[in-house]
C-alpha cells in the first residue's frame, strides 16, 4: 500500500509571466538566507562578546544590518508574490487561516514554500493546498498548455 505522503500530484497551476518566476525565486532566496543568518548573527555576536572580538563584534553588527535590509527587501517583494489560484501572498506574513492539510518546516510555512520554489522548481500554496509550478503558462490553449 502507498503512503498518502508519496502519492505523486503534478503540479498544474502555472503562473502568467518569467517576472513572476523571478519575483518569487528572488524573494525566497531572501527569506532562506535571513533564515541562516539570524542564528549565525547570533552566534557571531555571543562568540565575540564571550571572547571580547570586538572586530567579530563590529562585523556581526554590520551582518545583523545587512540581514535587517534583507528582511525588508523580502517583506516587500513578499506580498507580491501570490498563489496563481487564490492569490494569497505566500511568501508574505499573512495572518489568514492556512489549509487543514497544510505543512510547515521548522515551524514555518513561508520557509518551506522557499524551500519548494529554490529546490523543486514548484510549491504548495499553505492557503489553498494547490500545487504550482514555476513555469510560465502557454498562451495559446489549443497548443498544449494553460488551464483554459
Amino acid at each position: 500500500m502507498v503512503s498518502k505522503l508519496f502519492v505523486w500530484k503534478p503540479a498544474m497551476h502555472q503562473f502568467r509571466s518569467k517576472s513572476t518566476i523571478l519575483r518569487f525565486r528572488v524573494t525566497a532566496l531572501l527569506l532562506v538566507l535571513k533564515c541562516v543568518m539570524i542564528p549565525l548573527v547570533g552566534g557571531m555576536l555571543v562568540y565575540s562578546y564571550i571572547g571580547k572580538y570586538h572586530d567579530l563584534a563590529i562585523f556581526a553588527l554590520g551582518l545583523g544590518f545587512i540581514m535587517v535590509l534583507m528582511g525588508f527587501l523580502q517583506w516587500l517583494l513578499g506580498f507580491r508574490t501570490r498563489c496563481p489560484l487564490c492569490m494569497t501572498p505566500v511568501l508574505g506574513s499573512k495572518t489568514c487561516s492556512k489549509h487543514r492539510l497544510a505543512r510547515s518546516f521548522l515551524g514555518s510555512f513561508r520557509l518551506r514554500v522557499a524551500l519548494a520554489v529554490l529546490i523543486r522548481g514548484s510549491f504548495m500554496c499553505p492557503y489553498c493546498n494547490e500545487q504550482s509550478a514555476m513555469v510560465v503558462r502557454s498562451r495559446h490553449p489549443n497548443n498544449g498548455g494553460g488551464q483554459y
